[in-house]
């Protein structure tokens, strides 16, 4: 008999897991704007039907529309629409009682205006969220900039699970983009100072928006813990690298078009030469969405034109974020 119930009860924890672990695949994918194809809706399905209660629907609503996330920092009008929609057309699927918190739910999205910018919001393991203010489209105001690419995601992942690389350093980011690799490091790996930098004007101004946001405060100075820099990768020079006191450099999605691949290396060959004239040297690490194999080749090549070596790095082991998994992206170390 013990062994029945002992059986039972697994079962019933195994069960209670599996739903857990939807309604949280909802809830990180719902804040991360993901396409609603990628929400696991059968599986939902299959559990509506062993239970004829409305209990996982509110909790998924509660975890998602009616969250504190998403009443301060809310993903697109026209998203959230048609989540409610699709909500709603699963859960009629299954029950003819209507759930009026459902309705009521998606009548206040219908009479909410839509903006120009949203809100993509990123959980970290410790339950804090990284939400950023980005564009609706992927090219806005002539730069890619003002979304957050996956990248990004996979070096963010990295460095949550690698913070000693980033404990009490100095680190400079370049190409921050919106913000969320520096972001989440600042929030969980503890760095002693970092530098988030950009050069397109409306990034540089989403990007200090986003920072504030996260509860990081933006200041200037050699004492600063956090700053936002204007950084030109062609007109930079040694000494104004060596102002900002880096030993730790990183960056995400910036090999993506060869015209700006020689740029890139001649500024990555700067940082490592003004810091080992200074005595150190300076760990890099860039993240690269492998699109286009022969781009990629090329700024491998630049780089050992320059005398750049490089050292594939092992990437993240425990998936955090969602993004497209299926996607070819290295991360690598530079030194001499």
């Amino acid at each position: 008999m013990n062994i029945i119930n002992d059986k039972i009860g697994e079962d019933d924890r195994k069960s209670v897991r599996g739903c857990q672990d939807m309604i949280f695949t909802f809830q990180v994918s719902f804040f991360a704007m993901c396409r609603l194809s990628s929400f696991p809706w059968n599986t939902l399905e299959m559990k509506l039907q062993c239970d004829e209660s409305s209990d996982i629907i509110l909790e998924i609503l509660n975890k998602t529309c009616l969250h504190s996330i998403c009443r301060k920092t809310p993903p697109s009008v026209k998203y959230r629409r048609l989540f409610l929609s699709e909500l709603i057309k699963r859960h009629e699927a299954t029950t003819t009682e209507p759930l009026d918190e459902l309705y009521d739910a998606l009548g206040e999205v219908l009479g909410a205006e839509e903006k120009s910018v949203c809100y993509k919001s990123y959980l970290l393991p410790s339950g804090d969220a990284v939400s950023l203010s980005e564009s609706m489209a992927v090219v806005s105001e002539g730069t890619t900039g003002l979304v957050t690419w996956e990248a990004a995601l996979y070096l963010a992942e990295w460095a949550l699970e690698n913070p000693q690389v980033f404990a009490d350093r100095n680190v400079l980011e370049l190409g921050s983009g919106v913000g969320l690799t520096g972001i989440a490091v600042c929030r969980s790996c503890a760095p002693h100072r970092y530098v988030f930098s950009d050069c397109h004007p409306s990034v540089l101004k989403q990007l200090r928006n986003n920072v504030r946001l996260n509860g990081l405060s933006v200041s200037s100075g050699p004492h600063a813990t956090v700053t936002v820099e204007e950084l030109d990768w062609a007109t930079v020079t040694e000494d104004r690298l060596r102002e900002l006191r880096f030993d730790t450099v990183i960056a995400s999605d910036v090999v993506y078009d060869p015209v700006v691949i020689g740029c890139l290396v001649g500024l990555l060959y700067k940082i490592l030469n003004c810091t080992v004239q200074g005595g150190s040297c300076a760990n890099i690490y860039i993240s690269s969405t492998i699109r286009n194999p022969d781009t990629y080749s090329c700024f491998k090549t630049q780089l050992e034109s320059a005398g750049i070596k490089q050292q594939v790095i092992s990437g993240p082991v425990k998936p955090v974020f969602p993004y497209n998994r299926t996607t070819s992206i290295e991360i690598i170390k530079l030194h001499l």
